[in-house]
């Protein structure tokens, strides 16, 4: 029987999913899409598939991943997903199919507590509040009952704990086979796993990471491995483009830095220039970052060297790294740690004098095996809290990743409930460089017809009038008091989120004080669904952290409000690079990047509204340029079939009919 028709018997009525899950309803869509991955996976194919929303697209990829009989690495966007998926949706398919296929999670390193640094910071005790001590011990005592080594299973010790930094491993700071822990370590353990297991759970930001910087993780499971997966595909572009790159940051530096000081101090006391040197090392990066100020900065590289202070405080920096790693060259023998630090110095070193000659538009290869030119890549200069980041980031990923596909036969498949517009997915093919490969498009098998409403509402100024935000509260109070809360209010800058917090509290407070207003940043984004969830009542402010990834099924979510169309800011040095060398090509640069880009992020902030059969509700996006521009009719009927209408009141009128419905 081929594996094509083993599926499909699979998901019939009768099936072993039906036998297995009590809610089970085999559906069209889900079949299809799960015949034609064991289509890919039997011939060493690639594909791409938008499955919209309730289609069931986990387990179209996880049965035909499982009874294909080759080693399969899924990669999905968020650790969160993946602790789902093995934790939850995994377990259940292979308990269906009764396939004794060993399963391996693999995180980043950063993820898994390190012995040795959490012994060294135990043992040396310098901690900056007085919480650090009592979290170390903690995770000292997790560290001797744990199996896996996951600070996620840590519940003793929040994840944004600082200290975490101080008990985990990072690339740089890794000792490697050369650690006296070595053996006992829970990354090299979940390395040797994934290595064994026939089905690899990892997350986009690994996948890449390791592929990039040609670690041991990636690198030794990708040449062993039949098929990939990439769930939450969509993604991949931004992703890739990270990895594919170069990154220097002062806070590279200030780790570097302090590790030296620890190292001298337990390893080197009578080397007197170690500590003196990695605070005049500490010293010049901070210096560094100060010469752009408290401000956000977001910046091309051929503007930020313009900027006397800003080049004086990079040469300074390059000054005192030279200094540093010409001594750890003179102490690196007396250590694993110190021997590493001279690497690291030499490797940063290495990576800020590549960045600097490439800004300057002299030849600087971020990769020394590519044929590349500054030109392939956007030199740009970034401020992160404390920390100043310089970034080359290549044009497309196109090249790079079909070089990455190309290295053997294998099967890829790319999924996700958004990556086509109006079922084209040219846009994305071109990006990725997925060029003739099969693509495939099934619809949510929800009613939206019934469950769903689509407000434009009339009367809003242009989107970037002054008066825009509090115009669109004014229009969207009624459905909320309607909604009893209940809502998602998504806006596209951070901005204009604490505009419509404001405008909300003011006047909740005068209409219904009894609906609770959360925004992003109050808390952890888990916390705040928790307290969205558990309240029943809430209006749930957010940007971009909420637009996808979030699934708030049933009575507590009725109404998502987006505020404008979400065009990327065209000053962003990224893409202002890839406008121009659109325009350069003679391709309209709005058309064939940036409005596929707005289409896409609407119909994620879009799915957030209906997440199972039952749910009803009004989506209002308020940006009038939806019905009154061309390029907004693309974005309308690139959304799903929900009953349209600009008129609040017949929007109010649905969501008060809908809540008597629950009641009832």
């Amino acid at each position: 029987m081929s594996l094509v028709e083993q599926v499909a018997d699979v998901f019939m009525p009768a099936g072993p999913l039906a036998r297995q899950i009590p809610a089970f309803k085999a559906r069209v869509q889900q079949t299809e899409m799960a015949e034609r991955i064991a289509d890919a996976i039997t011939a060493d194919a690639a594909c791409l598939v938008e499955a919209g929303t309730g289609t069931g697209k986990t387990f179209a990829y996880l049965v035909p991943a499982m009874l294909s009989g080759g080693k399969v690495v899924l990669s999905t966007g968020t650790k969160t997903l993946q602790d789902q998926l093995f934790e939850r949706d995994i377990p259940t398919v292979r308990e269906a199919l009764g396939a004794p296929i060993r399963v391996a999670l693999l995180k980043g390193r950063s993820n898994y507590v390190c012995l040795h640094h959490l012994e060294r910071a135990h043992s040396e005790g310098r901690f900056l509040q007085k919480e650090d001590a009592r979290h170390i011990t903690n995770i000292l005592r997790f560290s001797k009952m744990t199996k896996r080594g996951d600070k996620a299973e840590c519940t003793d010790v929040p994840e944004s704990a600082s200290v975490w930094h101080m008990a985990t491993s990072t690339k740089d700071n890794c000792l490697g086979s050369e650690c006296a822990k070595y053996e006992e370590c829970f990354v090299v353990k979940a390395r040797r796993e994934a290595l064994e297991a026939d089905l690899v759970v990892v997350n986009h930001h690994l996948f890449f990471a390791d592929v990039a910087l040609k670690e041991e993780g990636m690198a030794e499971l990708l040449p062993n491995c039949n098929t990939v997966i990439f769930d939450e595909a969509h993604q991949l572009p931004e992703t890739a483009g990270i990895f594919f790159g170069q990154r220097f940051s002062t806070t590279q530096i200030l780790d570097l830095a302090q590790d030296v000081r620890l190292s001298a101090l337990a390893e080197a006391r009578d080397c007197l220039d170690l500590p003196v040197q990695s605070a005049a090392l500490d010293k010049a990066a901070k210096d560094f970052r100060l010469t752009l100020g408290n401000d956000t900065v977001r910046q091309p590289a051929s503007q930020m060297l313009k900027h006397a202070e800003f080049l004086k405080g990079l040469d300074a920096l390059a000054e005192r790294l030279d200094l540093m790693i010409s001594l750890l060259e003179t102490q690196a023998g007396r250590s694993p740690d110190l021997e590493r630090a001279w690497q690291r110095a030499v490797a940063l070193g290495q990576d800020l004098q590549r960045w600097k000659k490439g800004a300057l538009g002299q030849p600087a290869v971020t990769d020394p095996d590519a044929e590349a030119t500054p030109g392939d890549y956007v030199y740009w200069v970034e401020t992160l809290g404390h920390g100043l980041h310089l970034h080359a980031t290549p044009l497309s990923v196109a090249e790079p990743f079909t070089k990455l596909m190309a290295s053997s036969p294998r099967s890829w498949v790319f999924t996700s409930a958004t990556l086509a517009v109006q079922g084209d997915f040219s846009h994305y093919k071109e990006a990725m460089g997925l060029h003739d490969i099969a693509s495939y498009c099934w619809d949510s098998p929800f009613d939206y017809g019934t469950q769903a409403m689509l407000c434009c509402p009339t009367d809003l100024p242009d989107p970037n009038s002054p008066e825009y935000t509090e115009r669109l509260v004014d229009k969207a109070l009624p459905l909320i008091l309607a909604a009893q809360g209940r809502t998602f209010f998504l806006c596209t800058s951070l901005r204009a989120m604490q505009k419509v917090r404001t405008q909300l509290e003011t006047r909740l407070a005068f209409h219904q004080p009894e609906i609770t207003v959360l925004c992003q940043g109050d808390a952890a984004k888990n916390e705040l669904l928790r307290r969205f969830r558990e309240t029943g009542n809430a209006v749930l402010v957010g940007s971009q952290s909420f637009w996808e990834g979030v699934d708030v099924p049933g009575d507590a979510l009725s109404l998502v409000v987006i505020d404008k169309l979400p065009f990327a800011a065209p000053d962003d040095p990224v893409l202002s690079a890839r406008i121009d060398a659109l325009n350069r090509q003679g391709k309209n640069a709005f058309m064939h990047y940036q409005l596929p880009h707005a289409v896409i992020n609407v119909k994620q902030g879009a799915g957030r509204l209906i997440r199972s059969e039952r749910d009803q509700g009004v989506l209002v996006i308020g940006d009038p340029r939806l019905v009154t521009k061309a390029y907004g009719k693309k974005v309308w009927r690139s959304l799903p079939p929900m009953a349209r209408t600009r008129d609040i009141a017949e929007a109010e009128t649905f969501l008060i009919q809908t809540l008597k419905d629950h009641v009832a």
